[in-house]
């Protein structure tokens, strides 16, 4: 089994479309009420679908491996951080931003640690 995309509610379709492209991800579906995009790295997918009102306490996580770096191209292309990058207690470096309808994202690296922490289950 393999995770197949997530889908993140938005409010306004043609802000959000421009936010994720922004962030640097392949359109690959268009639609007013629907939009899907493809990772520049790998074949995992996300998708935003329009809703009236948008509340969800998801976070979608995006990994890159020179995270640093990309979150400086992001902030030189507007994109805000609630948190730049910072090392975590869980092995991971994430930094925080918030899409225009106020999903949570976070971007991080978190090599070996992401799949065999050191307090994996056997």
């Amino acid at each position: 089994m393999n995770l197949n995309q997530v889908t993140l509610p938005v409010a306004d379709m043609p802000q959000a479309v421009s936010f994720y492209k922004t962030l640097g991800f392949n359109q690959i579906v268009d639609t007013p009420h629907y939009a899907r995009f493809e990772c520049p790295e790998g074949e995992s997918t996300f998708s935003l679908a329009l809703e009236q009102s948008p509340e969800n306490g998801a976070v979608i996580y995006f990994e890159h491996q020179a995270l640093d770096a990309w979150v400086e191209q992001l902030i030189a292309k507007g994109i805000e951080f609630k948190q730049l990058p910072t090392d975590q207690s869980y092995l991971w470096r994430e930094a925080i931003l918030f899409d225009p309808s106020g999903n949570k994202i976070k971007l991080y690296w978190a090599g070996e640690s992401r799949l065999n922490p050191p307090w994996r289950v056997n």
